[in-house]
């Protein structure tokens, strides 16, 4: 048999080399070690299973295990040549399974490109989840600065007042507020995008085989949404500013 890096640690811990051609026993029977595999590189989900694994012969794994109900036998098709292996493939499990001309397969063949997409799919609908829930915090954060404007507008009323006084129009007013409010939203969103940076860095020092980074566009696409945000809500306290009666507004304290 031929284990794993792990597999090694946790049958032989106080030994480093010179395991070659030791028995073990394993499923009441006694299998000689060959060979120990390298370490592997870590995948997306943390640690390479390979390296706690133990190979053994096909046949002599289907005479010791023939009560198997699931078996996955991994193939590598010459260059340019993966269609046609496909077709062999299927024609050769097909004749030993027994299925019939009529019968549809009785078992899956699926290449990488297939993992790949189901991949696709499942990280597909993840970031469909993420977007669901994103859009329920800018909503929030958005009625947040709505709520912080509100209250901006009530206590600078007489400010209001003064500069209508002094012939500042309506735009000059709304203008004024819905700057503050995409002012403010820009700076939350320069915040997130460096919090964002550090957090990319951190993952990529802890582990370094899961790749970590932001593109350019994702950091404009998000300020930019900050900014949006700060404008849709801070349309209302604006306006709101900017419908104050100057007179009403000198005379409140």
């Amino acid at each position: 048999m031929v284990i794993g890096i792990n597999a090694k640690e946790a049958l032989f811990p106080d030994k480093d080399s010179g395991i070659v051609g030791t028995e073990v026993k394993m499923g009441g029977y006694v299998w000689e070690i060959i060979g120990v595999l390298a370490k592997r590189q870590s995948t997306f989900f943390g640690e390479n299973e390979e390296d706690s694994a133990v190979f053994v012969p096909f046949r002599t794994g289907m005479q010791v295990a023939p009560g198997r109900r699931f078996l996955v036998i991994v193939m590598r098709a010459k260059s340019g040549q993966l269609p046609e292996a496909l077709n062999q493939v299927e024609e050769i499990l097909r004749a030993r399974r027994n299925v019939k001309f009529s019968e549809p397969n009785n078992f899956d063949v699926k290449t990488a490109d297939a993992f790949i997409t189901q991949f696709d799919s499942i990280f597909g609908m993840i970031g469909i989840i993420a977007i669901a829930i994103s859009s329920v915090g800018l909503m929030v954060g958005g009625i947040g600065v709505m709520n912080i404007m509100l209250v901006s507008v009530t206590e600078r009323t007489q400010e209001i007042g003064v500069r209508k006084a002094l012939g500042a129009r309506r735009r000059d007013i709304t203008n004024q507020f819905l700057f503050e409010a995409m002012t403010l939203t820009f700076l939350g969103g320069v915040i997130g995008v460096l919090a964002s940076v550090a957090i990319s860095r951190l993952v990529v020092l802890l582990v370094p085989s899961l790749p970590a980074s932001i593109p350019a566009w994702a950091v404009i696409s998000g300020l930019t949404i900050s900014v949006g945000v700060g404008l849709l809500f801070g349309v209302w306290p604006a306006r709101k500013a900017a419908r104050l009666d100057p007179i009403e507004c000198l005379r409140y304290e």
